[in-house]
């Protein structure tokens, strides 16, 4: 008997310890970052847009956020947005969401590595915290032929086919209707003697 109060007393000890310290503030801010390409083929010399969304899941603001990019070389045009940016704070459980457009000059096999995150935790604060966004990982990026020969109207095509449909329905066309109208010639000079 004696044995299980004690038990049940450790157990009680172990419980309340745990909940304070689950009750305890953690006082840092935390970013998680994702790094998304947001179009559905990755194609030569067609734009891309890259969705970078960073979140601060911490009880404290983030300050002095900055966010960048190195994995885009000389085979990318950057046409829109920049690759390093300034986030500035971003408050205890907020969003911010920034946008690059690139432009691949070449075809092939690309790894789309992760952004670099740095940011301090708080106010007072002048540790720099250091992250990483998730990757894309390896894609594939068609050449722009390729892309046009299975995605594109193909309207030249469509019109050269209706030019060379057209014969095969209009001559036969243009001899029945010849003959109907010799037969109803002829009809029509039996009928009238």
């Amino acid at each position: 008997m004696q044995k299980s109060l004690a038990f049940l007393g450790l157990v009680g000890l172990v419980l309340l310890a745990s909940a304070a310290e689950l009750n305890s503030p953690d006082e840092k801010s935390r970013l998680l970052v994702s790094k998304q390409l947001l179009n559905k083929f990755v194609v030569e010399s067609m734009d891309v847009v890259i969705k970078y969304s960073v979140f601060n899941v911490g009880n404290v603001a983030a300050n002095n956020v900055q966010l960048k990019d190195a994995s885009f070389g000389p085979d990318f045009d950057v046409v829109g947005g920049q690759t390093e940016v300034s986030l500035g704070r971003i408050p205890p459980q907020g969003n911010v969401t920034h946008t690059v457009v690139v432009r691949p000059l070449k075809f092939g096999y690309y790894n789309f590595t992760a952004a670099q995150v740095t940011y301090t935790s708080g106010e007072d604060t002048k540790e720099i915290q250091q992250g990483w966004s998730s990757e894309p990982g390896e894609g594939y990026i068609a050449p722009f032929r390729e892309f046009d020969k299975r995605f594109s109207p193909h309207l030249l095509d469509w019109a050269a086919f209706a030019i060379m449909s057209v014969p095969p329905l209009l001559i036969p066309f243009l001899l029945w209707h010849s003959s109907k109208a010799k037969y109803e010639a002829v009809l029509l000079s039996k009928k009238s003697k």
